[in-house]
């Protein structure tokens, strides 16, 4: 027996065997969950004409791997790349990556998809047989500095916004260019940065803390009066890169009522594929760990997850696309997590940061 966060994980790992998993057990706990996946990437190859709706051989998420792997919801990125601030058309770039979600995941496969709003929706739609699909705009340059582009992106169906991107933007310090000269840094978030926070809050859109500089994250946890959450994180203590959580802002992040989502690019699981050239793979096992050591930190209602497939090269061996959350599902609980613990990481984690969230709005949308 172990204890993690007051959870107790009977497991035979200590005694030098996983306990033995059937098929019928894996099958139980993936029809009880409703997986929701925190971040998706597929928005990317849909803008550009791919269509979600058939098998490809190409990237990681289409209608037939979502079915197989069981996912119930997602939250699809409305990525703007940092070369659009620079172009000053990133608030077109977001409308267009909206779009897409709306348009050709949604419309285009209404018989699949359907557009959630809140952690209710969510609920009806799962219960419905349909996946419930939901943006979150990554990068907050897409704003372009407005409240008032905001609330549209609101309006249109964002749900969170990742603060910044790579790039630190005129209100926020990102991690992704902490080593790049003549960048204008504010040592965390400005006052405008608070105040659009305030303003999320108002809302009901989550603050989203993945890519942002740790002063930042400090900041927007003090500055948010709603819990937040990293939509696409994972665990510095176990791979050290800026874009990890280390585990001083995962308790704190879970103290607040918010989840760190782990994300399974592979140079942010484990150090021998961290290296840009490297080619080495992670593994599921890497994953395993990683939530392992958040479930430690922030207790069992603080993690959830956030795969970033179709954002990243390298995918896990054993966690290739997203059919394969059911090897995610057999390694949890062989690893001795309990159905009631794997269905909170997979998705009740994030409906409860949801709805307190949504307990937060405050005023007209």
């Amino acid at each position: 027996m172990r204890v993690i966060a007051g959870v107790v994980l009977w497991t035979a790992v200590l005694f030098g065997q996983q306990r033995k998993v059937t098929d019928a057990e894996v099958r139980e706990v993936q029809r009880s969950a409703l997986l929701i996946d925190s971040h998706n990437d597929a928005t990317s190859r849909t803008l550009m004409g791919a269509d979600i709706g058939v098998r490809s051989a190409k990237g990681h998420t289409d209608v037939p791997r979502l079915r197989e792997g069981g996912v119930g919801a997602v939250f699809f990125a409305a990525y703007v790349a940092p070369a659009y601030a620079k172009d000053k058309t990133a608030a077109n770039r977001a409308l267009q990556m909206i779009d897409t979600v709306r348009y050709d995941i949604i419309a285009r496969h209404a018989d699949v998809f359907a557009a959630a709003a809140t952690a209710d929706d969510i609920v009806a739609i799962h219960k419905s047989g349909k996946i419930a699909a939901l943006i979150g705009l990554e990068g907050g340059h897409a704003i372009e500095d407005s409240p008032r582009l905001l609330r549209d992106f609101y309006a249109l169906g964002v749900r969170y916004m990742t603060l910044t991107h790579t790039n630190t933007n005129h209100w926020a310090d990102s991690s992704g260019d902490l080593r790049e000269k003549n960048v204008q840094r504010h040592d965390g978030l400005t006052d405008a940065g608070k105040q659009i926070i305030a303003e999320m809050n108002r809302l009901g859109m989550i603050v989203d803390i993945s890519h942002v500089a740790d002063k930042t994250f400090w900041d927007a946890l003090a500055a948010s009066k709603a819990p937040i959450f990293a939509s696409h994180s994972s665990c510095r203590a176990l791979c050290d890169v800026p874009r990890n959580m280390t585990d001083e802002m995962i308790a704190a992040l879970a103290r607040k009522g918010g989840v760190i989502q782990i994300n399974f690019n592979c140079g942010f699981l484990t150090r021998r594929a961290s290296d840009e050239n490297s080619k080495v793979r992670a593994t599921l096992a890497d994953v395993v760990t990683h939530i392992d050591h958040a479930v430690k930190i922030a207790g069992i209602d603080g993690v959830g997850i956030g795969s970033d497939f179709d954002g990243v090269n390298c995918t896990p061996e054993g966690l290739d696309d997203v059919s394969k959350f059911p090897n995610l599902t057999r390694a949890l609980l062989e690893r001795g997590y309990t159905a009631a613990d794997i269905r909170k990481i997979y998705g009740e984690n994030t409906l409860r940061l949801l709805r307190a969230v949504e307990a937060k709005r405050s005023g007209p949308e």
